[in-house]
C-alpha cells in the first residue's frame, strides 16, 4: 500500500494502483478481492476516490491515476459490495468559464449502483458560497471551504445477488401500457401490508399483480425510480418532488421506495427489492418500462448544489453557451440541460440504459422530453449519434423505445420525427380526442356547433399523417402511444369535472400548471359532495339529488367514450393509473409536489366505481383477444388479398360510404367505422359514434353480410346492462353476448356515445 502523502489540497491521501484497463469500463467494479474505479474528468487536475468508515463521518482518500483520454482510474485492493464511498475533484476554480472545481465537495459517483442518504437543505451542499437562505453572497461566485460530507449520499457498490426472470417480451400489438407511481399506486390498497405499502415490494405483492392482470395490463411503466433529490425551493415549501424527474442518479434505483426493511439493511438491499418487484412482474407475464429522464439533472442550474456532475466537470455534462461567462443553456424548464453534444455524456446515458436492461431486467424506457437527447447546439435532429446509437445497439434497440417527443427549446416540438424503432407519445392523440369528447361538445352545449369527425378518424387510424412517411413507416401504428391523459395533467374525471385547474396546494398562486387542458365539466365545476339537506354540492352549484345522479352518469359516459375510442384505435393504449375507475385528483394538473392523497390512488372504491373497472376490462379483454383490434400496419382503404370490403372503411349514419366533403360536416358527428377482419383472420368490427346531443338511429353498414353483436355500449354503467363481460362470457368467440342486429338494421343510438360491434358468422 502507497505510503500517506499531502494532496495539493492539503489533505492525506493514498496513492490508487494503477488500473488493470486505465479507459474503461467507467464506474466502479468488483474484481478479484479489489475494486477497479475510472471515472471521467477531462479538466480537472487531480480526482481523488474517497471510501468512507462505517459511521460515514471519516474517510480514506486514493489520488486515481491520469487522466489517461480524461479519464482518472485506479485499483484499491481489499474492498468489495457494500463499500460506501464518493468523490473529490480539484481543478480550476472558474465559474464564468463553467468549472466548478472544489474538493471540499464529496461527490456521488456518476455511475453509482446504489446510493444512501438524503442531500440536505444547507449551504454545504453548494460549491459556491451562499447565504443561509441558499443565495450566493457574490458574484462572481466565490469557492466555498464547506466540506459537503455527512451532509450529501454516499455512492455504494453494489452486485447482482440473483437472476431476474426471464422478459415476457410481449409484442408491440398486443401492448396495454399503465402508467402509475410506484408509492401512489399502493399507498392506500387495502390488500396490500402496511409495512409493503407504497414500494417497490407493494408493486409486486399479489394484490398489486392480480389487480393489473385481471384488467388486462401487459406493461407497467412507472413514473422515474432513479435516485432523486428535491428542489430545493420545495424543501423550503415542505414540499417533495413527488414524480421524481429530478435525477440524482442514473444507476440507482430511488432508495424511497423500498421498503423500510431493506433501507435500513443497505443499498444492496434496496437494489435486490427492485430486481425482485421486476422479476415478479414478469412472472406474471408484465413487462416493466422506466420513465428516464436524462435531459437534465437535480443540481439545477449555475448557482445549484454541487452534488455529482458539476463538482466532475461542469462544461463536460451540462450545455453551456460560447460566451464568457458562461450560462447555463436550459431547454428543459429545470435550468439545466445534458450535454449530449459530448461522447462521455453519451456513453454514461447509453452505459446506463444497458445496466437497466442487462442487471436489473428492465423491458423498455420512456425518454422524458426525448427531443433534448437529439439535440446538438444547432437543434434537434433524428440522426444526432445519441438517438443511432440507442437505436442500433444490440442491447438497447430489443428494448421498448418510447420518446416524449419534445422539450421547450427551439424546434423542440418532435412528434412523428424520432428514428425506428421509437415509439412517440403522440400529443395529436391527446389533443383530438380531447377535442372530440369535451371541448366540441362543450360547444355544442353552448353554441350548438362543433365540427365533423375529420381529426378523431385520422387518429382512430393510426395517425398515418405523423408516422406513416418516408422511413418512419417502417413502425407503423405501433409508433404511436395513444394517450388521453398522463401524470402530467388533468385525470380522466377531471377532464369531465373542471373546466380549470385548482393548484392551489402547491404554493406557487395557482400560476403552474397548463392552461390547455381541453376539458369540460359538462356544466358544473368540480366534484359532487353531499350536503346535510340532502343536496349536492359543487365548487360552483348546488344540485338536487335527481340533477347530481345525471351529472355523475353523464361524466362517466364521457370517461367510457375516451377510453372506449383509445381501445380501438390503431397503435399503443397507454392508461394513468386510476382512470379505470374515475380516480380525481381534485382537478390539480400538475401534482408533480404532491406526495399526498391528492397523488395517492384511492382504493374505497364505490360499486359504481367497480363497475367501471369491469367495463374497461371487458374492453381490453376485447383488444387483447381480436388482433383487428390492434391492427400492426396501417390501412390502404383497398381489399387485402381475396377480401371482399376494403380493410378500413367509413360510413354515415344512413349506412353510405362517407364522402371526404362530407368529413368536417357537423352533421358527420353521427358515423360508423368498419374494419375488415380478413387481414387478422379475425371477425369484423363496426364502430358506431354519436357524437351528437340527440339520439339517433344508425342503419349498420353491412360488412361481409354477416350479423352483428353488440358487445359494448357507452351508456352501460355496468356490465349486466349489456349482458357482457359477466362470468363465463368469452371474449374471443362472444357466445351469448349482447344483441345480435342484422346488416342495415336501423337501432336507436343514444346520445354521447360509442358502441361497438363484432361480425357473428355463426
Amino acid at each position: 500500500m502507497p505510503g500517506v502523502t499531502a494532496s495539493p489540497s492539503s489533505f492525506p491521501f493514498y496513492q490508487a494502483s494503477p488500473a488493470p484497463r486505465p479507459t474503461m469500463p467507467l464506474g466502479i467494479h468488483v474484481n478479484n478481492g479489489g475494486l477497479d474505479v475510472a471515472v471521467v474528468s477531462t479538466n480537472a487536475t487531480a480526482v481523488y476516490f474517497c471510501i468512507l468508515d462505517d459511521e460515514g463521518l471519516s474517510e480514506r482518500r486514493y489520488a486515481l491515476n491520469g487522466p489517461v483520454l480524461g479519464v482518472w482510474s485506479g485499483r484499491v485492493e481489499g474492498f468489495g459490495p457494500g463499500t460506501r464511498y464518493g468523490f473529490r475533484v480539484d481543478g480550476p476554480w472558474d465559474p464564468d468559464g463553467g468549472k466548478f472545481f472544489n474538493p471540499n465537495k464529496f461527490l456521488i459517483d456518476p455511475y453509482a449502483r446504489g446510493i444512501d442518504g438524503i442531500v440536505e437543505t444547507v449551504p454545504h451542499v453548494f460549491a459556491h458560497r451562499v447565504d443561509e437562505e441558499l443565495y450566493p453572497t457574490s458574484y462572481p461566485l466565490e469557492r466555498s471551504n464547506l466540506d459537503s460530507l455527512g451532509h450529501v449520499p454516499a455512492s455504494v457498490v453494489t452486485v447482482n445477488s440473483f437472476p431476474v426472470s426471464p422478459k415476457p417480451e410481449i409484442p408491440w400489438d398486443q401492448t396495454v401500457i399503465y402508467e402509475l407511481h410506484v408509492k401512489g399506486f399502493t399507498q392506500n390498497m387495502p390488500d396490500v401490508p402496511c409495512e409493503l405499502r407504497g414500494t417497490y415490494a407493494g408493486l409486486a405483492h399479489p394484490a398489486s399483480v392480480s389487480y393489473l392482470k385481471n384488467l388486462g395490463i401487459t406493461a407497467v411503466e412507472l413514473l422515474p425510480v432513479h435516485a432523486k433529490c428535491d428542489e430545493m425551493f420545495l424543501s423550503e415549501r415542505g414540499l417533495t418532488n413527488y414524480w421524481g424527474y429530478s435525477t440524482l442518479g442514473f444507476f440507482a434505483p430511488e432508495p424511497s421506495y423500498a421498503t423500510r426493511a431493506a433501507r435500513m439493511r443497505g443499498a444492496q438491499a434496496v437494489v435486490d427489492e427492485f430486481r425482485g418487484m421486476v422479476s415478479i412482474l414478469h412472472e406474471a407475464g408484465i413487462e416493466v418500462i422506466l420513465d428516464v429522464v436524462y435531459n437534465h439533472t437535480c443540481e439545477s442550474g449555475d448557482a445549484g448544489p454541487s452534488l455529482s456532475w458539476r463538482g466532475m466537470d461542469s462544461d463536460l455534462y451540462y450545455r453551456h453557451t460560447p460566451s464568457r461567462p458562461t450560462q447555463m443553456i436550459d431547454v428543459t424548464g429545470t435550468g439545466n440541460t445534458v450535454n449530449v453534444d459530448q461522447p462521455y455524456t453519451i456513453a454514461m446515458i447509453l452505459d446506463s440504459l444497458r445496466y437497466w436492461i442487462s442487471d436489473m431486467g428492465i423491458d423498455g424506457f420512456r425518454f422524458d422530453l426525448a427531443a433534448t437527447l437529439g439535440r446538438f447546439a444547432s437543434g434537434y435532429t433524428p440522426l444526432h449519434p445519441l438517438l443511432v446509437s440507442m437505436t442500433t445497439d444490440p442491447v438497447i434497440s430489443g428494448a421498448k423505445l418510447i420518446a416524449e417527443p419534445w422539450d421547450i427549446g427551439p424546434g423542440g416540438w418532435q412528434t412523428g420525427n424520432f428514428p425506428a424503432p421509437f415509439s412517440e407519445w403522440n400529443d395529436h392523440y391527446r389533443g383530438a380526442l380531447r377535442n372530440f369528447w369535451l371541448t366540441e361538445f362543450r360547444s355544442l352545449t353552448e353554441s350548438g356547433y362543433a365540427p365533423g369527425p375529420r381529426e378523431l378518424a385520422t387518429r382512430l387510424a393510426g395517425s398515418r399523417d405523423v408516422f406513416g412517411n418516408g422511413a418512419r413507416i417502417l413502425r407503423g401504428p405501433r409508433a404511436s402511444i395513444n394517450f388521453i391523459t398522463a401524470h402530467d395533467g388533468f385525470t380522466l374525471a377531471d377532464l369531465t369535472t373542471y373546466n380549470v385547474k385548482h393548484n392551489r396546494a402547491n404554493l406557487e398562486g395557482n400560476r403552474d400548471g397548463s392552461d390547455d387542458n381541453r376539458s369540460w365539466n359538462h356544466g358544473v365545476e368540480g366534484l359532487l359532495a353531499m350536503s346535510p339537506d340532502n343536496t349536492w354540492n359543487t365548487d360552483t352549484a348546488v344540485l338536487s339529488h335527481a340533477s347530481a345522479l345525471e351529472l355523475t352518469r353523464i361524466r362517466r359516459r364521457t370517461q367510457r367514450n375516451l377510453l372506449a375510442s383509445m381501445l380501438i384505435s390503431a397503435g399503443t393504449p397507454m392508461i394513468t393509473a386510476g382512470d379505470e375507475f374515475s380516480r380525481t385528483q381534485y382537478g390539480n394538473n400538475n401534482a408533480y409536489c404532491q406526495d399526498s392523497p391528492i397523488s395517492w390512488l384511492d382504493w374505497n372504491l364505490t360499486e359504481d366505481q367497480e363497475d367501471q373497472i369491469s367495463l374497461i376490462r371487458w374492453l381490453i379483454s376485447l383488444r387483447t383477444h381480436h388482433p383487428v383490434l390492434h391492427p400492426w400496419r396501417f390501412a390502404t382503404g383497398h381489399p387485402a388479398g381475396e377480401d371482399t370490403i376494403v380493410d378500413l372503411a367509413w360510413f354515415s349514419r344512413s349506412g353510405e360510404p362517407l364522402c371526404p366533403e362530407n368529413w368536417a360536416n357537423p352533421e358527420s358527428r353521427v358515423f360508423q367505422m368498419l374494419r375488415s377482419g380478413h387481414p387478422f383472420d379475425d371477425q369484423d368490427l363496426l364502430v358506431v359514434f354519436n357524437a351528437t346531443l340527440e339520439p339517433t338511429k344508425v342503419s349498420l353498414a353491412q360488412g361481409h353480410g354477416h350479423p352483428w353483436r353488440l358487445v359494448f355500449h357507452s351508456a352501460w354503467s355496468s356490465p349486466l346492462e349489456g349482458n357482457i363481460g359477466l362470468p363465463g362470457h368469452d371474449p374471443r368467440t362472444l357466445a351469448d353476448c349482447g344483441v345480435l342486429y342484422e346488416p342495415g338494421a336501423t337501432p336507436l343510438v343514444d346520445l354521447q356515445s360509442v358502441l361497438i360491434f363484432f361480425s357473428d358468422p355463426a
